[in-house]
Protein backbone atom coordinates (compact mmCIF):
# COMPACT_ATOMS: atom_id res chain seq x y z
CA UNK A 1 0.00 0.00 0.00
CA UNK A 2 1.71 3.08 -0.89
CA UNK A 3 1.97 6.42 1.05
CA UNK A 4 -1.17 8.59 -0.26
CA UNK A 5 -3.34 5.40 0.00
CA UNK A 6 -2.76 4.79 3.50
CA UNK A 7 -3.38 8.45 4.71
CA UNK A 8 -6.81 8.54 6.24
CA UNK A 9 -9.75 9.88 4.21
CA UNK A 10 -9.80 13.21 6.38
CA UNK A 11 -6.25 13.89 5.17
CA UNK A 12 -7.40 13.23 1.52
CA UNK A 13 -10.74 14.88 1.46
CA UNK A 14 -9.73 18.42 3.73
CA UNK A 15 -12.38 20.89 3.73
CA UNK A 16 -12.62 23.63 1.33
CA UNK A 17 -14.26 26.72 0.66
CA UNK A 18 -18.20 27.13 0.53
CA UNK A 19 -17.67 29.31 -2.76
CA UNK A 20 -16.52 26.38 -4.90
CA UNK A 21 -20.30 25.62 -5.07
CA UNK A 22 -21.05 29.17 -6.58
CA UNK A 23 -21.70 28.05 -10.18
CA UNK A 24 -23.05 24.98 -9.35
CA UNK A 25 -26.03 27.23 -7.84
CA UNK A 26 -25.90 29.56 -10.95
CA UNK A 27 -25.93 26.41 -13.31
CA UNK A 28 -28.91 24.75 -11.76
CA UNK A 29 -30.69 27.87 -10.24
CA UNK A 30 -31.23 26.26 -7.25
CA UNK A 31 -30.24 26.45 -3.26
CA UNK A 32 -28.92 23.22 -3.40
CA UNK A 33 -30.87 21.58 -0.18
CA UNK A 34 -31.07 18.07 -1.66
CA UNK A 35 -28.04 18.37 -4.08
CA UNK A 36 -27.64 20.18 -6.83
CA UNK A 37 -29.49 18.83 -10.43
CA UNK A 38 -27.17 19.62 -13.27
CA UNK A 39 -28.55 20.05 -17.06
CA UNK A 40 -26.82 17.86 -19.35
CA UNK A 41 -23.14 18.94 -19.78
CA UNK A 42 -24.06 18.05 -22.86
CA UNK A 43 -24.82 14.93 -22.04
CA UNK A 44 -26.62 13.03 -18.80
CA UNK A 45 -27.96 9.84 -17.89
CA UNK A 46 -29.51 8.32 -14.81
CA UNK A 47 -27.29 5.51 -12.63
CA UNK A 48 -30.16 3.75 -10.90
CA UNK A 49 -29.28 2.44 -7.54
CA UNK A 50 -29.18 -1.07 -6.64
CA UNK A 51 -32.09 -3.10 -5.38
CA UNK A 52 -32.09 -6.75 -4.19
CA UNK A 53 -34.42 -9.99 -4.05
CA UNK A 54 -34.35 -12.85 -1.70
CA UNK A 55 -34.26 -16.50 -2.95
CA UNK A 56 -37.62 -16.88 -1.67
CA UNK A 57 -39.02 -13.62 -3.84
CA UNK A 58 -41.74 -11.14 -2.86
CA UNK A 59 -43.94 -11.99 -0.45
CA UNK A 60 -47.52 -10.66 0.38
CA UNK A 61 -46.54 -9.07 3.53
CA UNK A 62 -44.64 -5.45 4.16
CA UNK A 63 -41.68 -4.63 5.96
CA UNK A 64 -43.62 -2.85 8.01
CA UNK A 65 -45.60 -5.89 9.09
CA UNK A 66 -42.82 -8.65 8.71
CA UNK A 67 -41.10 -5.86 11.57
CA UNK A 68 -43.82 -5.86 13.57
CA UNK A 69 -44.36 -9.74 13.49
CA UNK A 70 -40.56 -10.14 14.20
CA UNK A 71 -40.72 -7.85 17.60
CA UNK A 72 -43.62 -9.97 18.76
CA UNK A 73 -42.00 -13.08 18.28
CA UNK A 74 -43.52 -13.99 14.49
CA UNK A 75 -41.56 -12.94 11.84
CA UNK A 76 -40.69 -16.60 10.49
CA UNK A 77 -44.29 -17.99 11.34
CA UNK A 78 -45.55 -15.49 9.17
CA UNK A 79 -43.22 -16.00 6.26
CA UNK A 80 -41.97 -19.54 6.31
CA UNK A 81 -38.63 -20.06 5.68
CA UNK A 82 -37.48 -16.16 6.13
CA UNK A 83 -34.69 -15.60 8.59
CA UNK A 84 -35.33 -12.78 10.21
CA UNK A 85 -32.14 -11.86 10.18
CA UNK A 86 -31.62 -11.58 6.33
CA UNK A 87 -33.82 -9.32 6.20
CA UNK A 88 -33.99 -6.82 9.09
CA UNK A 89 -29.93 -6.68 10.03
CA UNK A 90 -27.19 -5.54 7.81
CA UNK A 91 -24.84 -2.56 6.60
CA UNK A 92 -26.50 0.19 4.74
CA UNK A 93 -24.71 0.54 1.55
CA UNK A 94 -23.52 -3.19 1.39
CA UNK A 95 -24.69 -6.55 -0.14
CA UNK A 96 -27.26 -7.68 1.57
CA UNK A 97 -26.07 -11.17 1.94
CA UNK A 98 -25.60 -14.67 0.24
CA UNK A 99 -29.51 -15.31 -0.30
CA UNK A 100 -29.89 -12.19 -2.20
CA UNK A 101 -29.43 -11.30 -5.87
CA UNK A 102 -29.04 -8.07 -7.30
CA UNK A 103 -32.20 -7.20 -8.89
CA UNK A 104 -32.10 -5.08 -12.36
CA UNK A 105 -34.55 -2.10 -12.66
CA UNK A 106 -35.09 -3.63 -16.01
CA UNK A 107 -35.98 -7.02 -14.65
CA UNK A 108 -38.68 -5.82 -12.58
CA UNK A 109 -40.27 -3.42 -14.90
CA UNK A 110 -40.87 -6.64 -16.94
CA UNK A 111 -41.66 -8.36 -14.09
CA UNK A 112 -44.95 -5.63 -13.30
CA UNK A 113 -45.60 -3.69 -16.05
CA UNK A 114 -44.58 -0.72 -13.80
CA UNK A 115 -42.23 1.46 -15.90
CA UNK A 116 -38.95 3.13 -14.15
CA UNK A 117 -40.48 6.17 -13.69
CA UNK A 118 -43.53 7.67 -15.71
CA UNK A 119 -42.95 10.25 -17.51
CA UNK A 120 -42.17 13.65 -16.05
CA UNK A 121 -41.25 11.86 -13.20
CA UNK A 122 -37.82 10.79 -11.51
CA UNK A 123 -37.04 7.51 -9.95
CA UNK A 124 -38.05 7.84 -6.41
CA UNK A 125 -40.11 5.84 -3.69
CA UNK A 126 -43.34 6.09 -5.92
CA UNK A 127 -41.66 4.37 -8.36
CA UNK A 128 -43.12 0.80 -8.91
CA UNK A 129 -46.60 1.41 -7.22
CA UNK A 130 -48.10 -2.52 -7.94
CA UNK A 131 -45.43 -3.95 -6.37
CA UNK A 132 -46.78 -2.15 -2.79
CA UNK A 133 -48.16 -4.27 -0.26
CA UNK A 134 -49.93 -2.69 2.94
CA UNK A 135 -48.84 1.04 1.59
CA UNK A 136 -45.50 -0.08 0.98
CA UNK A 137 -42.05 -2.81 -0.52
CA UNK A 138 -42.56 -6.60 0.46
CA UNK A 139 -40.45 -8.62 2.00
CA UNK A 140 -38.11 -10.40 -0.09
CA UNK A 141 -37.39 -7.58 -2.49
CA UNK A 142 -35.19 -4.57 -0.69
CA UNK A 143 -35.87 -0.93 -2.23
CA UNK A 144 -33.10 0.89 -3.38
CA UNK A 145 -30.96 3.50 -1.06
CA UNK A 146 -32.44 6.82 -1.06
CA UNK A 147 -29.63 9.89 -1.42
CA UNK A 148 -27.01 7.69 -1.68
CA UNK A 149 -25.23 4.70 -4.21
CA UNK A 150 -24.48 1.51 -2.69
CA UNK A 151 -20.57 0.98 -2.37
CA UNK A 152 -20.19 -1.19 -5.78
CA UNK A 153 -22.04 0.95 -7.45
CA UNK A 154 -20.07 4.29 -5.91
CA UNK A 155 -16.57 2.13 -6.76
CA UNK A 156 -17.82 1.23 -10.08
CA UNK A 157 -18.57 4.75 -11.23
CA UNK A 158 -15.21 6.37 -10.06
CA UNK A 159 -13.95 3.85 -11.71
CA UNK A 160 -15.58 5.23 -15.25
CA UNK A 161 -15.24 8.73 -14.06
CA UNK A 162 -11.48 7.88 -14.41
CA UNK A 163 -11.31 6.42 -17.42
CA UNK A 164 -12.93 9.41 -19.18
CA UNK A 165 -11.29 12.29 -17.51
CA UNK A 166 -8.59 14.07 -19.47
CA UNK A 167 -6.37 13.33 -16.03
CA UNK A 168 -7.48 10.09 -15.10
CA UNK A 169 -7.18 9.12 -11.12
CA UNK A 170 -5.16 13.25 -10.92
CA UNK A 171 -8.26 14.58 -11.89
CA UNK A 172 -9.01 17.74 -9.17
CA UNK A 173 -12.74 17.18 -7.72
CA UNK A 174 -15.13 18.52 -5.14
CA UNK A 175 -17.61 17.44 -3.26
CA UNK A 176 -20.67 18.92 -1.73
CA UNK A 177 -22.76 17.40 0.96
CA UNK A 178 -26.15 18.88 1.44
CA UNK A 179 -27.37 20.36 4.79
CA UNK A 180 -29.88 17.06 5.17
CA UNK A 181 -27.26 14.77 5.78
CA UNK A 182 -25.40 16.89 8.25
CA UNK A 183 -28.90 17.23 10.18
CA UNK A 184 -28.72 20.96 9.59
CA UNK A 185 -29.62 23.73 7.10
CA UNK A 186 -26.77 26.36 7.27
CA UNK A 187 -26.65 27.28 3.98
CA UNK A 188 -23.47 29.55 4.80
CA UNK A 189 -21.19 27.12 5.46
CA UNK A 190 -21.75 24.65 2.80
CA UNK A 191 -20.09 21.51 3.13
CA UNK A 192 -17.50 20.84 0.56
CA UNK A 193 -14.55 18.76 0.34
CA UNK A 194 -11.40 18.80 -2.22
CA UNK A 195 -9.69 15.93 -3.66
CA UNK A 196 -8.89 13.64 -6.58
CA UNK A 197 -10.76 10.48 -8.66
CA UNK A 198 -7.51 7.97 -6.87
CA UNK A 199 -9.76 8.83 -3.88
CA UNK A 200 -12.79 9.19 -4.55
CA UNK A 201 -13.60 5.54 -3.28
CA UNK A 202 -11.91 6.50 0.13
CA UNK A 203 -15.13 9.02 0.42
CA UNK A 204 -17.49 5.88 1.11
CA UNK A 205 -15.73 5.60 4.68
CA UNK A 206 -15.02 8.95 5.10
CA UNK A 207 -15.33 9.50 9.42
CA UNK A 208 -17.41 12.61 8.61
CA UNK A 209 -19.79 11.87 6.33
CA UNK A 210 -21.82 8.70 7.68
CA UNK A 211 -21.25 6.44 4.82
CA UNK A 212 -23.07 8.76 2.75
CA UNK A 213 -21.98 9.36 -1.05
CA UNK A 214 -21.59 12.80 -1.94
CA UNK A 215 -24.94 15.50 -2.82
CA UNK A 216 -22.27 16.77 -5.99
CA UNK A 217 -19.07 15.24 -7.08
CA UNK A 218 -17.52 17.18 -9.73
CA UNK A 219 -14.53 17.36 -11.84
CA UNK A 220 -12.60 21.42 -11.24
CA UNK A 221 -12.86 21.61 -14.88
CA UNK A 222 -16.38 20.88 -14.94
CA UNK A 223 -16.06 18.41 -17.57
CA UNK A 224 -18.78 16.72 -15.83
CA UNK A 225 -20.66 16.46 -12.68
CA UNK A 226 -23.10 13.56 -10.73
CA UNK A 227 -26.08 14.55 -8.49
CA UNK A 228 -27.62 12.02 -5.92
CA UNK A 229 -30.26 14.10 -4.63
CA UNK A 230 -31.72 13.37 -0.73
CA UNK A 231 -34.99 12.04 -2.16
CA UNK A 232 -34.11 9.86 -5.38
CA UNK A 233 -33.34 6.61 -6.01
CA UNK A 234 -31.13 7.69 -9.12
CA UNK A 235 -27.94 9.13 -9.79
CA UNK A 236 -27.78 11.86 -12.50
CA UNK A 237 -24.29 12.22 -14.29
CA UNK A 238 -23.99 15.32 -16.79
CA UNK A 239 -20.86 15.54 -18.97
CA UNK A 240 -19.52 14.30 -22.52
CA UNK A 241 -21.02 11.80 -24.38
CA UNK A 242 -18.34 9.15 -24.44
CA UNK A 243 -18.92 9.22 -20.34
CA UNK A 244 -22.69 8.72 -20.81
CA UNK A 245 -22.41 5.87 -23.18
CA UNK A 246 -20.13 4.14 -21.31
CA UNK A 247 -22.82 4.13 -18.35
CA UNK A 248 -25.53 3.13 -20.22
CA UNK A 249 -23.23 0.12 -21.93
CA UNK A 250 -22.03 -0.89 -18.35
CA UNK A 251 -22.09 -4.30 -17.36
CA UNK A 252 -22.07 -3.47 -13.43
CA UNK A 253 -23.84 -0.44 -13.60
CA UNK A 254 -27.69 0.24 -14.46
CA UNK A 255 -28.16 3.70 -16.50
CA UNK A 256 -31.04 4.74 -18.24
CA UNK A 257 -31.50 7.75 -19.96
CA UNK A 258 -34.72 10.05 -19.26
CA UNK A 259 -35.37 12.25 -21.91
CA UNK A 260 -37.67 14.52 -19.61
CA UNK A 261 -35.08 15.31 -17.58
CA UNK A 262 -31.86 15.41 -19.80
Amino acid sequence: MNEMSAAPATTRWPLAAAGETDWLRELTDDDGLSGFMPPALPDAAWVLHSMYEHELGPTDVSYAAYERAVLNGGGPELVPGLDPADVLTGTVGEHPGPRWRRLRWAELTRRTGDPVAPEGRLPCHRSFPSLRVSGGWPVGIQAPFEGRLERADWNRLVDLLTEHSAQGPDTSCLAYYNPLLQGAEDFDNLHVRAGTLADAKALYDHPEEDGWTPSNLWARDRSWVLCTDYDLWATKVAGPAPLVEALLHDGEIEAIRLPWAT
